[in-house]
């Protein structure tokens, strides 16, 4: 059978705070988000949203638009012991087509704007197709499921010390950064997963590991019993590296050294 091309165009695109890969929840049923799909005018979509208000999920398709290549070989995080598993036996985002699916909350529709919750997608992601969830179609909770380890339980408890509060406020007000988002996913599910993370172990034996976010590193301590305290967010750049006309890659630096006047 002769191969041909299929050319899609996309109906929408996506609006959310989430712009970054390492933003994106492992699957939108581990986020806590809120979003907007804004179908393109012109084609009376709104006509074709009408009946589709009364569920209370869907599931979109859209485009990886940051991904270009695939493996046939791929990590999931949940892979045991870190094997490789087979790329269509996963939901990895590095597919031959770059074709993504997920199951999300809807919240509402106004006009050509769908409002969704707890989704894996990033802004401007190119929306393809929408589908109403049908549970007696769509579920299949006794369904075998292959290579998956037994479902997490429990996710690690993140607690906070009083100076990262502080901090972690001071950021979110001074720029467009959600540090705490980014601690939230990284730290919650698998947070030792080096492999995954941008994670340095500082001592073992105490729990004491650092994890880095953009020019941040955060540390934090790790219990034992799946509890995690975030201790301490301090500047990746080093006082050369602030000195007034260094160059400044990230445009960052005002922000370090607003940071450092305050948490030194």
């Amino acid at each position: 059978m002769s191969i041909k091309e299929i050319n899609y165009t996309p109906i929408g695109f996506m609006h959310c705070a989430e712009k970054h890969r390492y933003e994106t929840p492992r699957q939108g049923v581990f986020a806590d988000n809120c979003g907007t799909i804004e179908l393109n005018p012109g084609y009376n979509f709104e006509q074709a949203l009408r009946d589709l208000d009364g569920f209370d999920h869907i599931w979109v398709l859209f485009d990886f638009h940051l991904n270009t290549t695939w493996k046939p070989l791929v990590k999931p995080p949940c892979a045991p012991d870190g094997e490789k598993i087979s790329m269509f036996a996963t939901r990895s985002p590095h597919r031959p087509n770059s074709i993504g699916m997920s199951c999300v909350e809807l919240v509402g529709i106004e006009k050509n704007l769908i409002h969704i919750r707890n989704f894996d997608l990033l802004d401007g992601t190119l929306i393809i197709d929408i589908k109403p969830y049908i549970p007696a179609a769509d579920s299949f909770p006794d369904a075998a499921t292959g290579w998956l380890p037994e479902p997490v339980k429990a996710a690690y408890k993140i607690q906070y010390s009083a100076v990262v509060r502080r901090q972690l406020k001071f950021i979110a007000e001074h720029s467009s950064f959600d540090i705490k988002k980014f601690i939230e996913l990284q730290l919650g599910i698998n947070p030792f997963d080096n492999a995954r993370k941008r994670l340095i172990c500082l001592d073992e034996q105490q729990g004491r590991y650092q994890l880095a976010f953009r020019t941040w590193r955060i540390d934090f301590l790790s219990s034992g019993d799946r509890q995690i305290l975030v201790g301490d967010i301090h500047s990746a750049y080093t006082a050369d590296e602030l000195q007034s006309g260094t160059e400044d890659r990230y445009e960052d630096k005002d922000l370090h050294r607003k940071f450092l006047k305050i948490f030194t």
